[in-house]
């Protein structure tokens, strides 16, 4: 029997990286597992993954910076499996590398938007439903940039801040409540977001992978196993925290 045998999880984001990584995981332990993205492609083959290994997944398309289209989306989780019991509130963009003062006022809303204006939105639809159940566990996607400064990331890494408030207010607000609300904080991870970056500044690349104590950058795999323990019961008395899953960069 698998740890959440009965159980649904959402995921956002779940179209790649660690957002696949994570739904694949979820799936593992027996959840049904609601897939979303705005990106159809890989969402369906998300699905089809979990399918083939014997789980049970569906895919539904939502861009979270919509605030109907989540709303639509917790709806079309309840219609599929009657129940919530975990998201993993993972979907976000990167933005540009560029100077803060060199951004631009529609990147500021785009990054925003997805990143802390998405996660607000998740958790505005998801709370409600796991109250009404008796509880549950949330995990949000923050960042490394979410505890310290990122140079030429300025405004991904006030996002991802302002993602760890969000996530120790509502953890404090629904504490007794049954419901854990916690966020991951992964370091430069091996996906297709973080190589397309690397791609645009070939030198990050190299210096990335040498400035981090462990040598190299996380795998999907890595940071999806924190965010299922975290949902578990095995982290019961873990709440309102921003576990940084950097190979150490943030104890230097």
């Amino acid at each position: 029997m698998g740890t959440f045998d009965g159980k649904t999880a959402l995921v956002t984001g779940g179209a790649s990286g660690i957002g696949r990584a994570a739904a694949l995981a979820f799936a593992r332990e027996g959840a049904a597992v609601i897939v979303s993205d705005v990106n159809e492609v890989g969402g369906v083959e998300t699905q089809t993954l979990i399918r083939e290994r014997g789980g049970t997944g569906s895919f539904v398309v939502a861009d979270v910076s919509q605030a109907v289209e989540v709303e639509a989306l917790v709806a079309a989780a309840l219609s599929l499996t009657q129940r919530l019991d975990y998201a993993f509130n993972n979907a976000g963009v990167g933005g540009t590398l560029a100077r803060l003062h060199d951004k631009t006022e529609d990147e500021w809303e785009q990054v925003i938007g997805v990143n802390l204006k998405g996660v607000w939105l998740c958790l505005k639809y998801e709370i409600p439903v796991m109250l009404r159940q008796g509880g549950g566990a949330i995990v949000n996607m923050a960042s490394v940039a979410g505890l310290v400064g990122f140079p030429r990331g300025g405004i991904y890494s006030a996002s991802k801040h302002g993602v760890i408030g969000l996530t120790r207010s509502a953890a404090l607000e629904n504490a007794r409540r049954g419901l854990r609300i916690n966020a991951v904080c992964p370091a430069f991870t091996d996906t297709p977001m973080v190589r397309e970056m690397f791609e645009a500044a070939p030198p990050m690349a190299g210096s990335t992978t040498a400035g981090n104590p462990m040598g190299r950058l996380g795998t999907p795999e890595e940071i999806a196993e924190a965010v299922v323990w975290l949902c578990s019961d095995k982290a019961s008395f873990i709440n309102g925290q921003a576990l940084a899953l950097d190979g150490g960069l943030t104890a230097s």
